[in-house]
This record gives structure tokens, sequence and C-alpha cells, in this order.
């Protein structure tokens, strides 16, 4: 439900942020940094996080549409 997929998009953004962290170390580039800073203005902070997490959600629920369609063929 909608809990797994929040719990889903929190852990890839954990794994993301510490894979850039990971990349990034003598680079000089500070990716992972600024991924971590705070937005002024935290608005448009919450409305990116809610377009990623129903783009998320959406292809979450295209991948369980395809699988079903799968399932369905197969018998």
């Amino acid at each position: 439900g909608a809990k797994f997929v929040h719990v889903l998009y929190r852990f890839a953004r954990y794994v993301m942020i510490e894979n850039m962290k990971k990349l990034s170390v003598g680079t000089g580039i500070p990716f992972a940094e600024a991924v971590m800073w705070r937005p002024w203005d935290m608005y448009i902070a919450k409305a990116r996080h809610r377009v990623a997490y129903n783009k998320l959600l959406q292809i979450l629920q295209r991948e369980d549409f395809v699988f079903q369609e799968y399932r369905g063929k197969a018998r």
C-alpha cells in the first residue's frame, strides 16, 4: 500500500545519497552536500517531493499491471 511505497521511496533516496557520497569523494564536486541542503522555499521542496513520489508510484503501478497481464497470458 501507500506506506510500503513511501518506505521504498525513502530507502531509494537514502541509497542514492549514500552512493553519491561515495562516488563524489575526492572529485571536488559536492553533489551529496547539495542534496542534503534544505531549500529556502519549503513549498517548492514539498512540490518536488510530491512529483517524485507520484512518479515512483506510477512506475510501480505500471509494473504491477504488466506482471498481472503476464500472469494472465501465461495461464
